[in-house]
């Protein structure tokens, strides 16, 4: 008779996680009900079995590789995520609830999700994004530097800190419920053909409550625990402070001083004493020539026909130009949340 009971017990606990794991299933997939549905074996054959060649990014919770769908012969980008990497399986959650109601011009395109198991019967979970040609951000810097070309002019950093701004704007004031990103950084920022910037990886994403009020100074607590990455992360934060949208606002102050000085804040000139905000307000408003990034410069030099229209370059008018772009930055870059500048999308795009 006993051994009888201990049959049922493990029947019914079988039962009971196979139950348990088709309710995650179907609620990590918020995507399969009016997605494309996408095995593991299709995209292992998208992406050569997740070849390295079609590496094309990583991060703490994921890889990312490029792919083209045997079916429709369209090209993707595939995101399979760190699993035995603690939080990884979190981070896909967070990620999912992110973008299942969201759809802004500025933000990824999600295709789908896959949830299953791969070959060899591992756990296997990914999201499928629509491919950026230029990558990232990041990216884009890194092959800048390796080649010895131009990074950007004038003109294509003002166009991606309006994107992003409106991205912002989006998620903290315009959708359903407020997302706060927690994230922003050049790596997590899409560059399509034509140079617009898309803001990426939401696996570190804090969806405010409903209940939560919609102000100026919207927060939430959280049991997440410190989110971001070094020299982007609101200060705040590792007080152990509530995570709110004024903590975007830093990491794009941040990501807007970067762009237009050329120095990241973790450059080794930055000191506790000297942040990257600080060392940009030392030059403001009269001497921002001596502190803007110098290919910025020589490109408009060499082409100022492509910012004719907007400004002169070699004018005052040029260097008020700048002096405003990184007041913003500094701005946003304030240590107290309630000085940082929000986002406000009321600007004429250049493009």
């Amino acid at each position: 008779m006993s051994i009888i009971v201990v049959i049922l017990i493990c029947v019914a606990t079988i039962i009971f996680r196979i139950r348990r794991s088709r309710r995650e299933i179907q609620s990590a997939l918020p995507f399969q009900s009016k997605y494309p549905k996408l095995s593991y074996a299709e995209l292992h054959q998208a992406t050569n079995g997740f070849s390295s060649d079609n590496l094309i990014g990583e991060g703490k919770y994921g890889l990312v590789f490029k792919g083209i769908l045997n079916s429709t012969g369209q090209t993707i980008a595939v995101k399979v995520l760190k699993l035995q990497e603690h939080g990884g399986n979190r981070s896909f959650q967070a990620e999912c609830e992110a973008l299942k109601n969201i759809c802004h011009r500025n933000l990824v395109k999600i295709i789908t999700s896959c949830s299953g198991t791969d070959f060899k019967r591992n756990d296997f979970k990914a999201l499928v994004f629509e491919f950026m040609k230029n990558k990232s951000l990041d990216n884009w810097y890194a092959e800048c530097l390796q080649q010895g070309t131009p990074r950007l002019n004038l003109i294509q950093p003002l166009n991606i800190a309006i994107d992003v701004a409106s991205a912002l704007d989006y998620l903290h004031y315009h959708c359903e419920v407020a997302i706060i990103h927690r994230d922003l950084k050049p790596s997590n920022i899409l560059l399509d053909a034509d140079f617009c910037a898309h803001v990426s990886d939401f696996g570190l994403a804090k969806i405010l409550l409903q209940t939560t009020c919609r102000s100026n100074n919207q927060q939430q607590s959280s049991s997440i625990g410190i989110g971001g990455t070094i020299g982007y992360v609101a200060p705040e934060y590792g007080l152990g402070e509530e995570i709110s949208t004024r903590g975007d606002m830093y990491s794009y102050g941040v990501l807007l001083l970067e762009m237009f000085i050329g120095k990241w804040p973790t450059d080794c000139m930055f000191t506790k004493t000297l942040s990257h905000s600080s060392y940009t307000k030392i030059f403001l408003p009269d001497k921002v020539l001596e502190t803007i990034d110098p290919w910025i410069i020589l490109e408009e030099e060499r082409h100022p026909s492509r910012t004719r229209q907007t400004i002169t370059p070699n004018t005052n008018e040029f260097e008020v130009c700048l002096a405003s772009i990184l007041q913003i930055g500094v701005s946003c870059c304030a240590a107290l949340p309630s000085e940082r500048m929000n986002v406000v999308f009321k600007i004429r795009r250049s493009r």
